[in-house]
């Protein structure tokens, strides 16, 4: 009689949790956010699984940011909508699972943000552009290069509220977040140089001001990407 080794076991039994996942997933999306979905036991016998199975599978739904598991009188498996923080943990993590170089981030991030300062510049909502002109006058009067990660960072979030385009937004922090974690803003400080960066952020947010969305992209096309494009070898489109 051939028996499997506890090696062969192993993908059999990710895949069982994997199915199971994705029962539990779709069963979710069937219901109503904060809706019970069923108990540890009902589900186990539903999916035709243990309970340790359930449990596992209960665990990547909760760090997905689509289920809650509540305990006590009332207590079972809730289904709920991810918000952007946990949709950006996700593709978080599964970007430090496939590690990219920081070259590539670069190349995705500039890509992004001429993308961001165009749609920024259609923004007619005078809260935002006035914050904008605020953050123009910090990166103005800054001498610190060490407030350059800081400043670029209230500069995006800045952009994001002026867009208000979810997945947009959703991808161009999980790059921007990557960039920081890969290293990639002391290489930044280092290729543009700290007086380069003023200038090229100033006259990115006088377009985007102007209300004028070519030129705002032309301004960070050429003041941003095509800085990196020359000093770090990225591909040119």
């Amino acid at each position: 009689m051939i028996t499997e080794t506890a090696t062969e076991q192993e993908p059999a039994k990710r895949q069982v949790v994997r199915t199971t996942v994705d029962k539990l997933r779709e069963r979710i999306y069937a219901k109503a956010a904060n809706e019970q979905i069923g108990s540890l036991r009902d589900l186990a016998r539903e999916c035709g699984v243990g309970i340790v199975t359930i449990q596992q599978a209960a665990r990547i739904l909760e760090h997905e940011g689509i289920l809650e598991v509540r305990r006590g009188p009332g207590g079972g498996y809730y289904g709920r909508r991810p918000d952007l923080r946990d949709m950006e943990r996700v593709l978080g993590a599964y970007l430090q699972s496939e590690p990219a170089s920081w070259k590539e981030v670069l190349d995705i991030t500039s890509l992004l943000f001429n993308q961001l300062c165009s749609a920024a510049a259609r923004c007619a909502d005078d809260l935002p552009r006035e914050e904008l002109r605020t953050v123009a006058q910090k990166i103005s009067a800054c001498e610190d290069s060490s407030q350059l990660g800081a400043l670029e960072t209230e500069l995006q979030e800045v952009l994001f509220r002026m867009v208000r385009r979810p997945l947009f937004e959703l991808l161009t922090r999980v790059v921007l977040g990557t960039a920081q974690s890969a290293g990639s803003e002391d290489a930044m400080r280092n290729f543009f140089g700290f007086d380069q960066w003023k200038e090229s952020r100033a006259s990115i947010i006088a377009a985007i001001l102007a209300q004028d969305a070519g030129l705002a992209h032309f301004q960070a096309n050429r003041l941003n990407r095509e800085v990196l494009v020359q000093l770090c070898g990225l591909q040119s489109y």
